[in-house]
């Protein structure tokens, strides 16, 4: 049996991903979750991104699935939109995913290596 405080310590937390995964104002996150982006492990990259940016109580972000991006051979896709500023990274790991979100996120510069330019057919 959980005690009332661990009780709301789960809802407090179940909130804050269902938030997380819903608000549309801030920095917005598109993973590309069809099935082609699946197969190639667009889930563990959506999974961290979601992690790092809950451990990181990093405000104003939101991680939202969506499907088909358009370019199957070179996913997992992940875009960031920041207002009217879109930016494209392709063939993402969990590792990018990580990257993505110290250095573009946090520290507001884009990680190169990924961008979808350098690989698009």
């Amino acid at each position: 049996m959980k005690s009332l405080d661990d009780l709301k310590k789960i809802r407090d937390a179940a909130q804050r991903k269902v938030t997380m995964r819903g608000k549309n104002e801030g920095t917005r996150i598109l993973v590309g979750m069809a099935t082609c982006g699946i197969s190639a492990g667009a889930r563990p990259v959506m999974n961290k991104l979601v992690e790092d940016i809950a451990e990181k109580d990093i405000p104003n972000v939101t991680v939202t699935p969506v499907g088909c991006i358009g370019e199957c051979a070179i996913e997992p896709i992940v875009e960031v939109l920041e207002g009217e500023k879109r930016t494209t990274y392709c063939r993402v790991d969990v590792d990018v995913a990580e990257r993505i979100i110290n250095e573009h996120i946090i520290g507001g510069k884009v990680v190169q290596d990924n961008l979808i330019g350098k690989y698009r057919l």
